[in-house]
């Protein structure tokens, strides 16, 4: 299966820096005829997704993380347009509110987790759990181990209740971040993206690579996998997130429900 060429395996120690993020590698073939494959997907994804809505018996959670301006709102967008909006549910993660603070860091995930029928999509998740707090010192190592202990856990338990999950890392270079930063400073209409603090994560980038690369390493398993998409190249992203959640929702193959009987027998005036 293709996906597996971005999937790391239960057990890997993986090395972010060690990726290439540029990597087009089983492209179909350039963009032009990457864009053309990428829409034949969407027409599958569309189908395979109205199969999971009627069948209502599991779901699919999709969880995208990836640096500051890895691509995540431009991947929804783009590998969604056209899939039935009633079975389709994004969640952004933002800072945590006063209120999610007074509970379990799990408490506003389980809240948002897609019914059966859905495709669910966590845009941020529980990981900014066990990455951004322990970027910034928030949190001590033994809280980070306990944290991945629970999400191992806690993914386990969705899985055994029907819910298959998928975690996308976007991955991309320091290099094209930058140009990504200052092509929001560049165009009015995206200034709003943008926030000085940007700058302040930006120069923690190793202390982030060393922690997603830590945090993927212990929580990627056949229950609920890790894939690191290499995201230099929007066209390729799309591509290969397409290729993963195609080749998932194959694998988990919805059908359509048994028609009532008799429906051969009836007649509408």
């Amino acid at each position: 299966m293709e996906r597996k060429r971005w999937l790391v395996p239960e057990g890997a120690t993986i090395d972010l820096a060690a990726i290439d993020t540029g990597s087009v590698e089983g492209a179909p073939g350039k963009k032009k005829e990457t864009h053309a494959a990428s829409e034949e997907l969407k027409v599958r994804l569309i189908e395979l997704q109205e199969r999971l809505w009627a069948e209502n018996r599991r779901s699919l959670l999709l969880v995208l993380q990836a640096l500051d301006a890895g691509g995540k709102d431009g991947a929804i967008r783009k590998v969604f347009s056209g899939v039935n909006p009633q079975g389709c549910r994004v969640t952004s993660f933002k800072r945590p509110s006063d209120e999610e603070l007074e509970h379990h860091f799990l408490w506003r995930i389980n809240r948002a987790l897609p019914r059966r029928g859905e495709i669910g999509i966590f845009n941020r998740s529980h990981y900014e759990d066990v990455v951004t707090v322990r970027v910034h010192g928030r949190i001590d190592a033994a809280t980070v181990r306990r944290r991945i202990e629970t999400i191992n856990s806690f993914e386990r338990g969705l899985a055994e209740d029907g819910v298959t999950i998928v975690k996308v890392f976007l991955h991309i270079s320091k290099e094209e971040q930058a140009e990504r930063l200052r092509k929001r400073l560049d165009d009015p209409t995206k200034h709003w993206k943008f926030a000085s603090a940007d700058l302040e994560e930006r120069a923690r980038w190793q202390d982030y690579q060393v922690a997603y690369g830590d945090a993927i390493s212990a929580t990627t398993s056949d229950a609920a996998p890790w894939y690191v998409v290499p995201a230099d190249h929007k066209w390729y992203r799309d591509w290969a997130l397409l290729t993963i959640l195609v080749g998932t929702l194959r694998h988990m193959a919805p059908s359509f429900p048994d028609p009532e009987p008799g429906l051969d027998k009836i007649t509408v005036e």
